[in-house]
């Protein structure tokens, strides 16, 4: 049997390597044919295999938390579709190029529907990458000074899936908003992206610090869109009145 589980690692099929004593004896017990044997090793190992991809996607991914949808609360944000995100976690928004917007205040859980949103991504195969719409201009700014703008370009095209996180928190500059527009532009039609903001569309002229690119961008980033409002209270103040931190600061205050 040692013979057998080596040449099972030799063909890089770890999971049945470690498992085959328990798989036999299951076999046995179960009195399994030769094809019920067969079926069921093949489905164990493709299961491994998924899991390792998700594994190292969500690692390559970058996200700030591993969230997924069905811990989200959507009994806090009454004016949230539950049906609606459920049909978003299909992914084919995805597969089609498509963008997904999530507006709302701080604290609503956009960044969390988001994640939630990349995690489905990742496990249906899709190269997903998350980043800060502050660290996105600060990156695209810097590859710009250092004359290696196309390739950071071709990077943040390079993920079937963009999450950019925060548009609105922090004014863009001028030249951040031409990058930003470039990077849309490379997208447009061929990249999903999902983008949360605190911002109406708008204010995005204030936001991008010129109404020209804020136009352009939401010109191509909502042509093909689905645009989600969250109006509700803020997580981060509930957990607070929870432990009576948020009473104590007012009349302390």
């Amino acid at each position: 049997m040692t013979d057998l589980a080596a040449s099972l690692r030799h063909l890089k099929l770890s999971r049945l390597a470690d498992h085959l004593d328990s798989w036999l004896q299951d076999a046995a017990k179960g009195e399994w044919g030769y094809h019920e044997f067969l079926q069921r090793l093949v489905e164990e190992e493709v299961a491994a295999k998924k899991d390792k991809r998700t594994e190292m996607g969500t690692r390559m991914a970058r996200l700030p938390f591993i969230k997924t949808l069905d811990s989200f609360d959507y009994t806090y944000q009454p004016s949230l579709d539950p049906k609606r995100i459920k049909e978003l976690s299909a992914c084919r928004w995805v597969e089609n190029g498509e963008n997904v917007i999530f507006l709302g205040p701080p604290g609503v859980g956009k960044t969390h529907l988001s994640v939630g949103l990349g995690v489905e991504a990742i496990r249906r195969g899709y190269r997903t990458l998350f980043i800060t719409a502050q660290g996105l201009i600060t990156a695209l700014a810097r590859a710009h000074a250092e004359n290696r703008l196309d390739d950071k370009l071709k990077f943040y095209c390079q993920p079937k899936l963009l999450i950019v996180d925060e548009i609105g928190y922090i004014p863009i500059d001028r030249l951040g908003a031409n990058l930003f527009f470039q990077l849309i532009s490379r997208r447009y039609e061929k990249g999903a992206m999902i983008m949360t903001s605190n911002q109406p569309f708008s204010n995005w002229g204030e936001v991008f610090g010129d109404q020209v690119i804020a136009s352009a961008i939401l010109d191509r980033v909502l042509h093909h869109a689905i645009s989600v409002s969250i109006k509700g209270e803020s997580y981060r103040l509930k957990e607070k009145l929870k432990a009576g931190l948020l009473a104590k600061h007012i009349e302390q205050s």
